[in-house]
């Protein structure tokens, strides 16, 4: 069986589909169906045989699909049109955000193929109440309306930009998904730990520190043994440095207070001690408070042979059972007389 990698926009994640007996070239336009409807991708991965070892996917946690068709000169003239009204609907989303007075930044709006749905991306601080947005939108539009709220590091990806290295973010131009960091990659590549320097635009660390940690470090000497902080130890993260408040030996993460008042929480591989005496290896057992003692309680005296035969019941001759009460018939017993009324 054949696959084919598609990609949906640009910088985005690859998905493989069939190409259902289409003669299909890497470069081609295609229609799929996805979780949000018809989509229009191009080709990115030509077409190949599937391994026997193999199983993907066309969506996480979908089973393989077949490609729609390939797009014709009508669909592509149909995407052009979606993009001219993305820019339309991008201008009346923000007149209704202003309406309304949310707290909220729109980022970006993209329309699915069929126009089945329409998506709006944008970024707040924290919950924001748009029903009564998704109300005007959808009176407007007649479709399906929805908000999707993003971070930080998507909303770089969504808008694009230029690193400090002076090219195209990587995020927007090539890396299809986010990838984790850290800090340590910083220090194996012997680059300074100003936060101002190893951060990109989003504020987080650079994308590149890690694809690019092989290269720079295929024979530094690997740490591995995992150290931890001590409380008041002065470290370096991601967002700066600060004093260690909190550890935790269970979550593997500590509480850092920086010195602009601001609180993180980052794991043991993510901290770089400021002076190395402050780190202790975790391999150590973590200390625990050894409970106090209890006080032992004095042993009861053990009953003597001389005190159970004299107090036992079956070889004591002078303790004699009780009688038993007698009884009577229940046919002798007599009635009660009723008593008689006060005259």
């Amino acid at each position: 069986m054949q696959i084919i990698g598609v990609r949906l926009k640009k910088a985005g994640k690859i998905y493989f589909f069939e190409p259902n007996d289409e003669d299909i070239a890497k470069g081609d336009s295609v229609i799929v169906e996805t979780a949000r409807g018809l989509e229009c991708g191009k080709v990115i991965v030509a077409p190949r045989e599937l391994a026997a070892d193999e199983n993907p996917e066309s969506e996480p946690g979908l089973p393989l699909k077949k490609i729609c068709r390939k797009a014709t000169e009508d669909d592509l003239i149909q995407l052009e049109e979606n993009h001219a009204a993305e820019k339309r609907a991008f201008e009346i989303c923000l007149q209704k955000i202003a309406e309304h007075e949310l707290p909220m930044k729109l980022i970006n709006v993209e329309f699915t193929f069929d126009v089945n749905k329409i998506i709006f991306f944008f970024t707040a601080d924290g919950r924001v109440d748009f029903r009564g947005l998704v109300r005007d939108l959808a009176a407007i539009f007649r479709t399906r309306i929805e908000l999707r709220q993003v971070g930080v590091r998507d909303e770089a990806k969504l808008l694009g930009g230029m690193g400090g290295c002076g090219r195209p973010l990587c995020c927007a131009s090539f890396l299809g998904e986010f990838i984790p960091v850290s800090i340590r990659m910083a220090k194996d590549q012997n680059l300074s730990l100003n936060p101002t320097k190893i951060s990109g635009v989003c504020g987080r660390l650079m994308c590149c520190l890690k694809y690019e940690n092989d290269l720079y470090c295929e024979n530094c000497p690997r740490q591995s043994v995992t150290f931890r902080p001590r409380n008041g130890s002065r470290v370096v993260v991601a967002d700066g440095e600060g004093k260690v408040v909190a550890v935790s030996y269970s979550r593997r993460n500590a509480t850092i207070l920086l010195d602009t008042n601001k609180t993180v929480v980052a794991g043991w591989e993510d901290i770089l001690p400021v002076n190395a005496e402050d780190f202790e290896s975790a391999d150590d057992a973590a200390p625990v408070e050894e409970p106090a003692p209890k006080p032992e309680r004095p042993e009861r005296p053990r009953r003597t042979e001389a005190f159970n035969r004299r107090y036992s019941r079956n070889d004591n001759p002078e303790r004699t059972p009780h009688p038993e009460r007698p009884t009577r018939p229940r046919g002798d017993r007599t009635r009660r007389q009723p008593r008689e009324p006060k005259k």
